[in-house]
């Protein structure tokens, strides 16, 4: 079950990969009776035109609005590859005169909850940042991908989600699973934290 934590407005663009969470958040609000369009962020990677294809695609055919931003500028040596595209998408976001939707979910906070426990200094992602609200924050990943499989909502893999070489994959792909071992009432845990902050 997809749960919103929050009021979406009724005009509103979601933040689209192509990828089985922000399908899933698509396809959800599109059901209602919201003026819903895309923003989808290009980041340049190998995987990077596949995914604009599809969702160009997908916009068509069930005729969204879409807004495509491509990468431009060279990365700062000051910034790691996670950092660059992070501060280059939310750039891009920032300047769409729209409440943007992120399909950000309980797996997502528990994971930089560890992320950034583990840099001294536990935190949990908010609610709103901006023009950005991340209403899906107390549905686990598994209920978007199953959203999905029942609604027959196509969606692709970005396989750099596997790569290790990125701190936050690490996380996900090595860690979690032990930390879920050690605490298997982590989402509740942070599913309270989230609902106290609300």
């Amino acid at each position: 079950m997809l749960r919103l934590i929050q009021r979406v407005p009724q005009k509103v663009m979601i933040a689209c990969s192509g990828g089985p969470d922000s399908m899933a958040a698509l396809d959800f609000l599109s059901r209602g009776r919201r003026d819903v369009g895309v923003a989808h962020f290009n980041h340049g990677t190998d995987h990077s035109s596949n995914a604009e294809s599809f969702i160009r695609d997908y916009c068509n055919t069930h005729d969204i609005p879409l807004v495509v931003e491509k990468i431009t500028k060279p990365k700062p040596s000051s910034e790691s590859w996670e950092e660059y595209w992070r501060n280059s998408r939310l750039n891009f976001f920032r300047s769409l005169n729209t409440t943007i939707v992120t399909a950000h979910h309980l797996d997502d906070v528990c994971e930089w909850w560890v992320f950034s426990s583990l840099h001294g200094n536990p935190r949990l992602t908010p609610s709103r940042n901006g023009n950005i609200i991340r209403p899906f924050l107390l549905t686990p990943k598994s209920e978007l991908v199953k959203w999905c499989i029942n609604k027959s909502v196509p969606f692709i893999v970005d396989p750099s989600n596997s790569d290790i070489k990125y701190r936050r994959n690490f996380i996900r792909n090595r860690m979690m699973e032990d930390v879920f071992v050690i605490n298997p009432g982590l989402h509740k845990t942070i599913s309270k934290k989230i609902k106290a902050r609300l």
